[in-house]
């Protein structure tokens, strides 16, 4: 992984171009950026600069213009391409979502009375709230599910810390 000092506010402005970047439809604008982090449109365009300099954003002029990012951007947030991410159905409150998983990470499967879970996410978690329950899966190579409650969420990795109520995975007949 590559290591570039961002401060927390680049961090988040990046993170949240990312959130928002989908390969074939176009640069995302300054201001969907601004209204993603709560900053105004001359604070993100001002980082934007720097975070161009620093090779993780590449500005697209014109009226159809925004940002990118680039490779080195998605290295140094410790996340792959979208294009390079096979999708995982995510479901909350019995409602489908467009998002994509891009790790499930089990975290203390070894206490007897909680097993809990982290759910990376390329896209924003601003759609879920603590005491949510989620279900994750089928993933691609393993059919894995899983479901639980969200205990906690951490809004600058997009990641969703579960309450895992029960895991399935198939198992095949041996031969």
């Amino acid at each position: 992984m590559v290591t570039i000092d961002l401060t927390t506010s680049q961090e988040q402005t990046l993170t949240a171009l990312v959130n928002q970047h989908r390969p074939g439809e176009g640069p995302v604008k300054a201001q969907a950026i601004a209204d993603a982090v709560d900053r105004s449109l001359g604070t993100i365009q001002n980082q934007m600069q720097r975070l161009a300099q620093l090779g993780v954003v590449e500005g697209v002029s014109g009226p159809a213009g925004g940002y990118e990012p680039t490779e080195l951007a998605f290295e140094a947030l410790g996340r792959e391409p979208l294009d390079e991410t096979a999708a995982v159905t995510v479901a909350h409150d019995y409602e489908r979502l467009d998002v994509t998983v891009d790790q499930i990470r089990f975290t203390s499967v070894h206490h007897p009375e909680s097993c809990r879970a982290e759910l990376h996410l390329q896209q924003s978690v601003g759609d879920f709230s603590v005491g949510q329950a989620v279900a994750a899966g089928p993933t691609p190579l393993s059919g894995l599910v899983v479901a639980g409650t969200v205990e906690a969420i951490d809004d600058t990795s997009n990641t969703l810390i579960l309450d895992i109520a029960q895991v399935k995975a198939p198992v095949e007949e041996p031969e």
